[in-house]
C-alpha cells in the first residue's frame, strides 16, 4: 500500500473512532479544507472542526472505500449516519474526498457532497424546497463558519 494511501485509511480509521487529534495529526500544518459546508479552512481549522463534529456526533458512524493514493494526489469515499443537532434528523452523507499531499501530511482536502440531498435529509421540508439555491447554501455556510469560530474560541485553538 502507498503510504499516502495508509495514511488515508489511518485518517478515516481514527474517523471512526472519532479520534480527531489523530486525524488533525494527519494534515501538513498549511492544510486546506472545503466542502459543501465548510468552506476555506486552513491551518488548525480542519482539525478544529472534525473535534467539533466528533464531539458533537453522539451518534456518528461512518464507513469508507476505495481509497487511493499516489505520490501527489488521493481519493476515498466515505459515508457519515448521523443525528443533525440543530433538526434532530437523521442523515445519510455520502462524501467523495479529494486530497493533495505535502511532506507525507495531507496539505489540500476537498470533499464533495451532493448539499441538496443533504440538506432534505438535515433540514426537512425547507431543505426539500430551498437546499437547491444558493441563499440556503450560503446560510448553512455562515452558520458552519460560526459555529466553528465559537468551538475554536471556546476551546481556547488560535486560527492561524
Amino acid at each position: 500500500m502507498h503510504p499516502h494511501a495508509q495514511l488515508l485509511t489511518d485518517f478515516y480509521s481514527a474517523f471512526q473512532r472519532r479520534d480527531a487529534q489523530a486525524m488533525a495529526a494527519c494534515y501538513h500544518p498549511e492544510a486546506t479544507f472545503t466542502d459543501e459546508a465548510f468552506v476555506g479552512l486552513h491551518h488548525r481549522e480542519p482539525g478544529a472542526m472534525w473535534l467539533m463534529l466528533c464531539e458533537r456526533g453522539k451518534d456518528l458512524e461512518v464507513t469508507f472505500r476505495d481509497v487511493q493514493a499516489d505520490d501527489q494526489h488521493g481519493r476515498a469515499h466515505w459515508d457519515a449516519r448521523y443525528t443533525f443537532s440543530t433538526t434532530g434528523r437523521k442523515v445519510l452523507n455520502r462524501v467523495d474526498a479529494e486530497f493533495e499531499f505535502r511532506d507525507g501530511k495531507i496539505v489540500r482536502h476537498r470533499d464533495h457532497f451532493d448539499f441538496w440531498a443533504w440538506s432534505r435529509q438535515a433540514l426537512g421540508p425547507a431543505g426539500l424546497v430551498l437546499g437547491w439555491t444558493p441563499l440556503l447554501k450560503k446560510k448553512v455556510q455562515a452558520q458552519a463558519r460560526k459555529s466553528l469560530d465559537a468551538f475554536m474560541r471556546a476551546r481556547g485553538i488560535p486560527t492561524v
